[in-house]
């Protein structure tokens, strides 16, 4: 069965807020205190305590509990008071977080940290660092989401705070469970059950259940999973927990997409999409749109599924031309141009033979010998025109594959068309000469021409032996990525290999005397998501569109001749197999500041 993974990579983090408070997030809660906040009544640490408790439990609007937030960090500066600025700032890294801005809300979280921190409080301490993994968790990556979890776990098992802490184990296997290790998740989600049940803490309670249900979803267990699940919503509803229960209900959605009943699957994933748009939670918008999109296009109606897919980019990517990605690729081909032409000569050829045979036929109707005659040479003809055409379209065949990977001209061939396509995940690798300019100026062009066919064609033989799909070439750049058009679990590893043998190559090259100018190389590489597709109706081509290209290139120019320059996303994805030496942050042009790593 394939893997359930979650809209969010935890539920609970950001329920479980400030060591001290012992109750759930609860809208109705946050309705009542209201009445008390407009009478303006309170002063000193009864306001505070106020704000605290109002931020924490609007639900229903995230910009008001910000706004909360917000007031209660000012009055806690005025009045110097540590403990309130740190439940200030939290709660507000914990409202970022839910409307997606996940840049504002991780800078909230330190600045929290920080404070408790210099103030010594543990709890508070533990609490903020948890928070900072399930930042990480968000970006999936896993690796500095256990450290931080962990790390967390350690203060807050020293403290007073329970309920963080039984949130925080949870929210750590929460992270193992999406990164494949299932037997891990279960002992912390049992853990902090069981704090959870010991505290009579129902919606922690609810949490365990639904996330224990994931995890036997994610193993194949549907029928305990689904009970859990729906457990688990039950008791969120009676606390409007809209944002976690949107979680499950695509995780519920799921469970019906593997039993086969489409009707039951689109029904839970509608729930979610309604939920997540009423109360504006843009990941779970998002992550909805994408369930309906695939459960409309296994349901056989394409309109509603790119729909809804168009929707999914825009809240999660924001990827703003894919609709003219997908207007391109839908124009037809010269190719099938080409084979329809074919088509209608034969038809003229034959409709011409045809009215030939007929009137020699009127004319010569006893020339026996002569008709037949006719009508052999007729199918030599037809059979000789056949032979053409299949020569043809083997050539057409071949030149096609030479320019598209094959499952993207196989869509070409069956449906005149290309549908742009989402990868989560792609390693892209740029190539420059160095001091290409200066010696193109000075040299032969013939020269100059046979000697980039000489470095290209090695690194076409190069891509091609590591899996990867050359993309384009402009001038003395080469671009190629991997990961695409097949997804590829260890796509930054095969781009990393192709390099060295680039750089390699490239070195050893200047033994050779045959005429070629030699070259210096720099190399740049990248990992991150990418749009994929065929444009323009006359030489068309595959490309590949996204900020990863962006940053790629920027790798390549921020590298030296010799060097292979990669960015600290494709670090984190080779650092187990290469050995890297770490340059620094580095200004990057439009990108700012950007870690940089040489790979060896």
């Amino acid at each position: 069965m394939n893997k359930i993974r979650k809209a969010f990579p935890f539920v609970i983090g950001f329920l479980i807020i400030f060591p001290s408070l012992l109750s759930s997030q609860d809208q109705r809660i946050a309705d009542s205190l209201r009445l008390v906040y407009e009478a303006d009544s309170l002063e000193g640490i009864a306001k505070l305590e106020l704000l605290k408790k109002l931020s924490f439990n609007e639900s229903n609007d995230q910009k008001l509990s910000l706004e909360y937030a917000q007031e209660l960090i000012n009055l806690s500066e005025e009045t110097e008071n540590i403990s309130y600025l740190f439940q200030g700032y939290f709660s507000k890294g914990n409202v970022y977080r839910i409307l997606g801005d996940i840049e504002e809300a991780i800078e909230a979280y330190f600045k929290s940290a920080e404070i408790a921190k210099q103030a010594g409080k543990a709890g508070h301490e533990g609490s903020a660092y948890g928070a900072i993994a399930d930042i990480y968790a968000i970006s999936e990556n896993y690796s500095n989401a256990n450290l931080y979890y962990d790390k967390a776990i350690e203060v807050l098992r020293v403290s007073d705070d329970t309920i963080a802490l039984a949130s925080y184990i949870s929210n750590a296997g929460d992270a193992l469970m999406n990164s494949g290790n299932y037997q891990k998740a279960l002992e912390y989600f049992e853990e902090s059950g069981d704090i959870f049940q010991d505290l009579g803490y129902e919606i922690g309670k609810a949490y365990s259940l639904g996330n224990t249900g994931m995890v036997y979803a994610n193993i194949g267990n549907n029928s305990t999973a689904e009970k859990n699940i729906n457990e688990a919503i039950s008791i969120l509803e009676d606390y409007e927990d809209y944002y976690s229960i949107s979680v499950y209900l695509v995780a519920m959605s799921d469970l019906y997409k593997e039993k086969g009943a489409l009707k039951e699957a689109l029904n839970y994933a509608g729930k979610s999409l309604d939920l997540a748009q009423k109360y504006e939670l843009k990941d779970q918008i998002s992550d909805a749109n994408l369930k309906l999109s695939q459960l409309y296009e296994k349901n056989g109606n394409v309109a509603l599924s790119l729909k809804h897919f168009k929707e999914h980019i825009a809240y999660r990517d924001s990827i703003k031309n894919l609709e003219t990605i997908q207007e391109l690729a839908d124009q037809r081909t010269d190719f099938e141009v080409s084979q329809k032409q074919l088509e209608v000569d034969l038809l003229d050829q034959e409709k011409k033979n045809q009215q030939l045979i007929t009137f020699f036929t009127f004319l010569f109707l006893l020339a026996i010998g002569l008709l037949a005659f006719g009508l052999f040479k007729r199918n030599q003809f037809i059979s000789k025109t056949k032979s053409i055409i299949e020569k043809e379209k083997d050539r057409s065949e071949e030149l096609l594959l030479n320019i598209l990977p094959q499952e993207t001209a196989e869509e070409l061939k069956s449906h005149g068309k290309v549908e742009a396509v989402k990868f989560d995940e792609v390693t892209v690798l740029f190539t420059d000469f160095v001091k290409f300019s200066s010696v193109a100026e000075s040299i032969d062009p013939k020269q100059l021409v046979k000697s980039i066919d000489f470095y290209f064609k090695k690194f076409d033989e190069i891509g091609e032996k590591h899996g990867l799909e050359k993309i384009k070439t402009i001038g003395d750049a080469y671009m190629t990525a991997c990961g695409l058009p097949s997804p590829d679990p260890i796509h930054a590893q095969k781009v990393a290999e192709a390099a060295k043998e680039m750089v390699e190559f490239v070195n050893a090259a200047t033994e050779n005397k045959n005429g070629i100018h030699h070259f210096e190389i720099r190399v740049g590489i990248h990992t991150g998501p990418v749009v994929a597709g065929v444009v323009g109706s006359k030489k068309f081509a595959y490309d590949i569109w996204g900020d990863t290209v962006n940053i790629a290139s920027r790798m390549e120019t921020n590298s030296i001749p010799g060097k292979i320059n990669i960015s600290e996303t494709t670090y984190n994805k080779v650092k187990e197999k290469f050995d890297c030496e770490y340059r620094g942050e580095i200004e990057a042009k439009n990108r700012g500041k950007l870690k940089m790593y040489f790979l060896s």
